[in-house]
This record gives C-alpha cells, structure tokens and sequence, in this order.
C-alpha cells in the first residue's frame, strides 16, 4: 500500500493475541520492503488461541492507515521447532487485493507449571490470574533435546562409516509384551473440550459465566471461566489415567458467582466404553438426574476423545474391587424413589413367580405334551448332566440375547439426542399424573407400598426365626423330625448319587398327579418349617400361659386349648408365674 504524497510508507507491525497487545515493532520510514530484523518472547496461555498480526503506516498528527493484516495458527507449528512463515497481507473490506505478504521466524516452547505461575503473578490484573492459573496446556509435555552421538558402529564395511538418525516412540499401553508389567495402569483417556452453546442464563443480565468440570472417578478436573457469555469457548485438553474401563466420565457445565458459589447449567454422562476415538460431535446436556434436556435453548457441548486401554488390564481389574468415590452426595428418603426401588424389584420378582408357575404347571400335567417333554429333558438332564455343562447352559443364555438383539438391531446410545423428546414428554406426562393425585391417592400408593414390603420382610423373618428355633429345641418333637431326615438324607447321599435322587424326585413330582389326582401340591421342607413357632408366637404362647389361672385368660385360649394336647397344655400350666398360683380368687358377677 503506497503512500499518497510520496508513494512510500512509514510500515509498523502490531501482534496481538486474545484482543490484547503483546508487541508493537519499530517504524520503517520510507520503505515499502522493511527489514525489521527484531525479535520478542510472549508467554501463550493457549494455543488455540491464534495471534493476529496487522500492518500500519504512521501519519504524523493523523491517524495511521490500515496495510494489511493476517493471523499466526500456534497449531501448525511444531514444538521447539523454528519455522519460517511467509503471511499474506489481506483487507477484509478487500479481500481481492494484494498486499504484500510479511516473512516471520516463529519458535513455539513449551513452558513448566512454574514459569506460567512466575508470570501470571507479575500482572497487574489480579482478576484474571486465577482465570490463568486453570490453564492445563502443556502440563504433559515432555522436552527432548537430542544432542549427539559417540562410538557408534560403522554399517557400511566399504566406507565404514553409517548414517544415522533417530526414532522416538511413545510406549503402547496395547502392547501384549508389557501386559503384567503395570496392571493398575489400565490405559490414558484425552478430553478435548472446544466449546458450547444454547446454555441457560443464570446471571440478571440474561448471561451466564459457564465453566466445565470433568470428572473420572475420583479424578476431578475443570476449564476456565468464560464470562458474559451463553456460547463459551474453552478449547482445553484434558488427560486422566484410566484405573477401570468400567467408569463413567461425568463432564458438567456450572455458571460461577461472585461469592464462589455455582449453579447447575448441564451435564452429561458418557461411559469409557462407548467412546468412540477421534469423533468430535455435540453432545447434549441432560438434568441433575440425566432424563431430560437441561435448561435453555437445546444446550450441547462440543467434545472429543481418545482412549487407549489395555484388555487384559482391563480385565484384571474388573475382578478387583470398585474404587470407592470419596465425594458422594448423601441420600435422603424420597417416597418417588422408594416406590420405584420397589416396583423396580417387583418385575424380577414376578419374573421368577411366572418361571415357578410354569414350572409348577408342567407337574400338573395341564398341558400332557408340555409336561412330557418336560419330564424327558429333566430325566435325560439328570442322567447326562455334568459340573462343566452349567457354564454351557448360561452361555446357551447369552447365545440367545445375541441373537435377538442381532435380529432387532443395535441398543440406542443413553446420550442421543433422539431420545431426549420422548424423555421430556415422559417426564412432562409423570408430573402432570403426579400433579392430579390427591393427597389421599399418594398416602394410600405409600401404604400399598409399605403394607407389601412389611408383609415380605415379615416372612423372611419368621422363615429364619423358625430355622434358629429349631436348631433351639423350642419344640423338642419338631427338631427330632429335623434329626432323623438329616441322618437319613446323609445315608441315602453317600450311598446314591445325587444324579439318581434328583431323577427320583422329579419322576415323583410329575407322576404325583396321575398317581393321586387330588394331592395338595407342596413343599416338604417349608411344610416342616412352617410347624415352627417364630420369636413373636413364642411371645404369645408365654402370654397366654401367664393367665391362664384367671378366668379371662381360660376364655382366651379356648381355640388354643382345641389345638394342644394334654401334655403341651399341662407344660404351660407348669410355666404359670408363682405371684399369680397364689393370688385368691375374687367372685365376680355372671351375666
């Protein structure tokens, strides 16, 4: 670009990187072919982030003229590596015209955690340096400086002399050679986190200061701050050390306050084996509980990961414990929850009470083809069976899963966007349903609840108190029933295989209905436990011996007393508490 009055210019250059000034050259007079010959050092808190360059010609007294301009991508240059770049001037308000071009010698070096540290505390905006200090780039960088080499060995027998050069190789954690060399070293995980859009606001100007957190077990890492804005722009890598290929990475999105507190923008759960390496996509932000959309105009954030694991590792390690999370929120009763936990239960539950049905149904000959194949397969399963055909019969399960997931096609990916419509309606239908229940409809819900999980707990209880009382001797007759079947089942064990005693009892099941139509279907073991008191009838019975000396009580156990015989009654009148043998008797009016 030529001067007006004397077709020369005064050329300057300025470099600026983030909307901020970082050098401003030395003034070329008259020349339109500067040699500036200078050389600058500016600390880069993101490499992402390119440097504009523009031209300008000084005017004494007036304002200077725009020459041209361009811009430095720090991502193209290699690290401690000087490239000569040639830029192309341009004017975006003429992007056809030519203007020259600007040479630039440029060296990108990786700087330590404490040089950044030194720097950002020389500034004189203490606002921003905990902003700077968040920065994470170059943390994993490793600086190799290849100096030379000594008494190598000739390779070439003519010349004897070689030609040598290096290789640098990182480790492959995939490498079966170095398998069991670190099992907790499971493999690496790399996060790049760009941007994200359509966030809520949470601030009073309609605008929000987002930040992201990532997380990885007990891993916890997060981005800066970007404030006053709906549509952030980190640009961050991030790197965590996989210790199970189990875990989920929990990346969320939080709008940050003056007074250090932080309010929920989104967050999204993304499991380490459906990453897919090197697929930068949108993902959706879901709710606190990862049902709905989050808050906002469709909220999603831009991502990229790799992953590198080693199976066997992974495998070992899967064997071991889960590794215990130490920041985990507290728990608290919800009746939504609780009756869902129990509706949850109540489908295998169910599973199992159709299962026995169908099995009980075979015995009841209902249907004679079903229940003859059924006795053909148990008779042969007994007779052929062996230990290792058990895991066959699992895998058979397996085998069957695959197949029908195979023919229906592929499961959906928990996170895609196609679902988050029919999760929000879904959501919208169980508040609206929730919003018509009265109070009377939820109290009596809880108590249907409540009133089958007592019953079931109370069942249990009374199953395994009946057990401990008769290994008690609480009923002497019953234990010694308890006695004579173990003595006889141990016989019978060493002297049968199991194989044939199996083969006996389902031979019985199935033809107890041919041979005795009208048999009650049962359960010998239940049956004989059932006869057991529990801790509660043992507490009744004691009552009721205590009054049996006055004449309400011998009211009372008139039904008790049609139930026991001479020497069950007696034994309780022997337990009768001496203070009521000897309290007199008091007439008492008879209506």
């Amino acid at each position: 670009m030529l001067e007006k009055t004397s077709w020369l210019s005064d050329p300057y250059v300025k470099f600026k990187c983030g909307g901020r000034l970082v050098y401003k050259s030395r003034t070329v007079y008259r020349d339109l072919n500067p040699i500036w010959d200078e050389s600058f050092t500016v600390p880069i808190e993101d490499p992402f982030v390119p440097i504009g360059i523009k031209v300008f010609d000084y005017d004494w007294g007036l304002q200077d003229d725009f020459m041209g301009s361009a811009t430095l991508d720090l991502t193209t240059l290699e690290l401690a590596k000087t490239a000569e770049l040639s830029l192309t001037l341009q004017d975006p308000s003429r992007p056809d015209a030519s203007l020259g071009e600007i040479i630039l010698a440029v060296t990108l070096h990786p700087k330590t955690q404490e040089d950044k540290e030194q720097y950002f505390q020389k500034t004189s905006r203490t606002q921003d340096v905990n902003k700077r200090l968040k920065s994470q780039i170059w943390s994993s960088v490793v600086t190799i400086v290849l100096v030379e080499g000594k008494n190598l060995l000739p390779c070439d027998p003519e010349t004897a002399t070689s030609d040598p050069y290096c290789k640098f190789r990182m480790r492959d954690i995939r490498a079966w050679h170095r398998t069991f060399h670190n099992i907790k070293d499971v493999g690496h995980l790399t996060v790049k986190v760009f941007k994200a859009q359509g966030l809520a606001s949470a601030d009073l100007g309609g605008k929000s200061d987002p930040f992201c957190v990532l997380e990885l077990g007990n891993a916890r890492l997060q981005t800066q701050t970007e404030y006053k804005t709906l549509t952030p722009s980190w640009n961050k890598i991030f790197t965590f050390n996989v210790k199970d290929i189990n875990n989920v990475l929990e990346i969320t999105v939080y709008d940050e306050d003056r007074d250090h507190k932080v309010e929920f923008l989104g967050k999204i759960a993304i499991p380490l084996l459906r990453i897919r390496n090197g697929e930068k996509r949108w993902f959706a932000l879901k709710d606190k509980k990862l049902r709905t959309r989050a808050k906002g105009n469709g909220p999603q954030i831009l991502l990229e990961m790799i992953i590198q694991w080693n199976p066997i590792r992974a495998c070992i390690r899967t064997l071991n414990p889960r590794e215990e999370k130490y920041m985990q929120t507290e728990v608290k009763f919800k009746r939504q929850v609780f009756v869902k936990n129990v509706l949850r239960l109540k489908v295998f539950v169910m599973y199992f009470l159709e299962f026995g049905k169908l099995f009980q149904n075979c015995f009841e000959w209902e249907s004679k083809l079903q229940s003859f194949a059924a006795l053909v397969v148990w008779v042969t399963l007994c007779y052929y069976f062996q230990p290792w055909m058990f895991p066959i019969l699992v895998l058979l399960v397996f085998l069957k899963q695959y197949i029908v997931r195979s023919l229906s096609g592929p499961l959906q990916v928990p996170w895609d966007e196609s679902q988050d419509s029919d999760g929000e309606d879904d959501d919208e239908e169980d508040k609206e349903k929730e919003e018509k229940k009265s109070l009377k409809e939820r109290l009596q819900a809880i108590q249907e609840v409540t009133q089958g999980v007592q019953n079931a707990i109370g069942r249990i209880a009374s199953l395994l108190e009946g057990i401990k009382n008769m290994f008690n001797f609480t009923v002497p007759y019953l234990s010694c029933i308890a006695i004579f079947l173990l003595a006889v089942a141990t016989v019978v064990l060493y002297i049968l295989p199991i194989r044939y005693l199996l083969m006996l009892w389902g031979v019985n099941k199935f033809f107890r209905r041919i041979l005795r139509p009208h048999s009650v279907p049962n359960n010998e073991i239940l049956d004989l436990l059932s006869r057991i008191p529990d801790d509660e009838m043992l507490t009744y019975i004691k009552l009721l011996a205590s009054g049996l000396s006055t004449h309400l009580g011998r009211l009372t156990v008139i039904r008790w007393y049609l139930q026991l015989d001479y020497k069950d009654l007696k034994l309780l009148m022997n337990n009768e508490p001496a203070d009521r043998r000897r309290e007199p008797k008091k007439k008492q009016k008879t209506s």
